[in-house]
């Protein structure tokens, strides 16, 4: 197979970015991925075609040189919570390296930027994490075009082996025997296959009818948070009975549990779940949870 040419991604060593990068390679591109932490990427050694470059920071000048000879770059960095609480480090991330990666496929003279964003991602969004991707989403679509055409993809939650969704509640239930308690119970979600997502990205690379265009990503079927969290208890094999909590409750909760290590569920998680995270206009993604979801979570 002829190499297609070399792509650029940051963000790439999680969840979403081991898969596109394993994707890419497969569908005929090389791809050098950047990262401040090489140690985070070991498990990509593996895949032919790609080279992990350790960087020191996001800043355009240190992307420009990195990206020399990318034909594209794809964004995949993104965080679900913060430090604090103010949306400041939201903003740093999604929003400054967002025009950071603009500036750097300018300066290097690549002509795409592929964007990974959110559903109901807005500047007047109810969340800092959902603000902070909507304004991301704003500084392209103002400052992009000609000189580069990007493309956004805005999914629901996304699921496959090492998602950070449903093994998390597994985590979870398997810790809290017989009633498990859950905030925003009636929010509603659109899982989508990781593979889908990436398969997505991969082929809007060199579409042209998705430049300076935003997609939104769902799968084939519509569930309520108590579904979806009901259904992995199920597959799990665990015994549970998941009760919804009230509004009131399931704030107080946030409250509580934004000062728990690593943040399970925070303030500004809970303003998220206040959309629901289902799509409006879009072909959805075929793949559904449930033919995926038990290779990963059963016998856990």
């Amino acid at each position: 197979m002829a190499i297609k040419g070399l792509i650029g991604v940051i963000g790439g060593s999680g969840f979403v970015g081991s898969e596109l990068c394993a994707q890419l390679i497969a569908s005929g591109y090389s791809v050098k991925l950047l990262t401040r932490n090489a140690s985070k990427c070991r498990h990509l050694k593996v895949l032919p075609s790609l080279s992990i470059v350790q960087i020191k920071d996001y800043q355009a000048n240190t992307l420009t040189t990195a990206l020399k000879d990318c034909r594209a770059l794809i964004n995949l960095i993104g965080i679900l919570n913060e430090k604090g609480n103010d949306g400041k480090e939201f903003h740093r991330i999604h929003v400054g390296i967002t025009r950071a990666a603009l500036n750097a496929c300018e300066n290097a003279k690549i002509p795409r930027l592929l964007q990974m964003s959110a559903l109901n991602a807005h500047a007047d969004a109810p969340s800092h994490y959902l603000r902070s991707k909507g304004k991301a989403e704003n500084y392209l679509k103002t400052f992009s075009a000609p000189r580069v055409h990007y493309t956004i993809f805005q999914p629901s939650v996304i699921f496959g082996e090492g998602d950070s969704f449903l093994n998390r509640f597994a985590d979870l239930l398997k810790t809290v025997p017989g009633v498990f308690p859950l905030a925003c119970a009636n929010a509603r979600f659109a899982p989508v296959y990781v593979g889908d997502v990436a398969k997505k990205i991969v082929v809007s690379i060199d579409d042209k009818a998705s430049y300076n265009q935003s997609y939104e990503l769902c799968g084939p079927h519509i569930y309520s948070l108590k579904e979806l969290v009901q259904y992995t208890a199920n597959v799990c094999g665990y015994s549970r009975k998941v009760i919804g909590l009230p509004m009131f409750l399931s704030k107080l909760q946030a409250s509580v549990f934004e000062y728990v290590p690593g943040k399970p569920f925070s303030k500004d998680n809970f303003n998220s779940l206040k959309l629901d995270s289902i799509c409006d206009q879009c072909i959805p993604c075929t793949t559904s949870l449930s033919a995926i979801a038990p290779t990963y979570l059963a016998n856990r």
